[in-house]
């Protein structure tokens, strides 16, 4: 259930492809804008961070960095030595005793499979070895039923008192991609406040988490990518200024293949073992930056009037883009949203 995310667009901020630490030019005296880009957790993640000199800056960056490599490491769906793979070897074995990071996330995937009645699901690994998006191929119907006997996040069981996660049949998985990046956004925020940081911006692989504001008291402008874009492929239909609050968006034109009039992307529907339908990009806005991926990824699985009812059931903000390009918004989305060229 790996995602598609938006490319997004900052105020003052263009993610760039460098290394380099920049200051940037900002407003109010004593603060600038300090930003790093680096390939973390699988992606391109870049911080930003208000500081008044550049030693506090990269400190604090260096660290924020640090945990995003340490967390890669742990949760590793492709290392046989991590956490998320001693999980997996001992499915319907017996529980694993974990780290506190993967009890965490796991029990915020749980958290997110409930808030989306099962559109979000940790344990569509058996779905997911069947996809192969690079040779364009769709599986046969008899290998994702017997895939589908596999997933069910009802199957996954967290004991928070003795610290293990327990798969309880053999041969399920689980795969993070979802909601890891959410996740290590979130993670990383925290490491950057405790390092003294007051406002910033994360974004590991267009899943974002922003906290205070820039340098001119304003929040932290960011564009909504269009998912059918007819010149440049980084057209925006418009923009939202956040703080204090995580963006993330799924959509179904990062990877996938089309064959006739059907397109295949990767958010898979876990009761189908199919990509989901009726929705092009989803994009929510929320409080906490942990569920905020996965919540993206299971609306979008759920479609449009499902996801919008429990949007407004929840108190989850967002904008959800349908198969027909018709644009719905949540109440609070629709006053914030600055449409291209108003």
């Amino acid at each position: 259930m790996a995602k598609g995310k938006t490319k997004v667009i900052f105020s003052c901020i263009l993610i760039a492809f460098f290394t380099t630490l920049l200051a940037l030019s900002c407003q109010r005296k004593g603060d600038r804008l300090f930003k790093e880009t680096r390939h973390a957790m699988y992606t391109i993640t870049s911080l930003t961070v208000v500081a008044s000199t550049e030693t506090h800056a990269k400190g604090a960056i260096e660290a924020a960095f640090n945990e995003l490599k340490r967390l890669e490491a742990m949760l590793n769906y492709y290392s046989k030595h991590s956490e998320v793979s001693q999980i997996n070897q001992m499915a319907g074995i017996g529980p694993v005793k974990v780290s506190k990071e993967t009890l965490e996330i796991v029990s915020k995937s749980l958290e997110a499979s409930r808030l989306t009645e099962g559109g979000f699901d940790i344990t569509v690994g058996p779905l997911i070895a069947l996809w192969d998006f690079e040779a364009k191929r769709v599986p046969l119907p008899s290998d994702i039923k017997r895939a589908l006997k596999k997933v069910g996040y009802k199957e996954l069981v967290v004991d928070t008192s003795k610290g293990t996660v327990f798969l309880q049949k053999r041969g399920m998985e689980i795969n993070l991609g979802g909601i890891i990046k959410g996740y290590a956004a979130h993670k990383a925020t925290e490491v950057l406040k405790a390092r003294g940081i007051k406002a910033g911006i994360v974004s590991v692989g267009g899943d974002i988490q922003a906290f205070g504001h820039r340098p001119d008291g304003k929040g932290w402008n960011i564009g909504i990518q269009e998912p059918r874009p007819k010149v440049n492929k980084d057209e925006i239909i418009g923009s939202i200024a956040i703080s204090d609050r995580c963006i993330s968006t799924s959509g179904d034109y990062e990877k996938y293949f089309e064959q006739g009039d059907k397109r295949y992307h990767h958010i898979l529907n876990p009761t189908t073992g199919f990509p989901a339908e009726g929705i092009r990009a989803i994009t929510v806005v929320a409080t906490e930056g942990a569920l905020c991926d996965a919540l993206a990824t299971g609306l979008f699985v759920l479609g449009v009037d499902r996801a919008l009812q429990r949007m407004v059931d929840k108190g989850i903000e967002g904008l959800i883009i349908d198969d027909r390009g018709q644009v719905h918004m949540t109440p609070w989305f629709r006053r914030h949203f600055i449409k291209k060229g108003a």
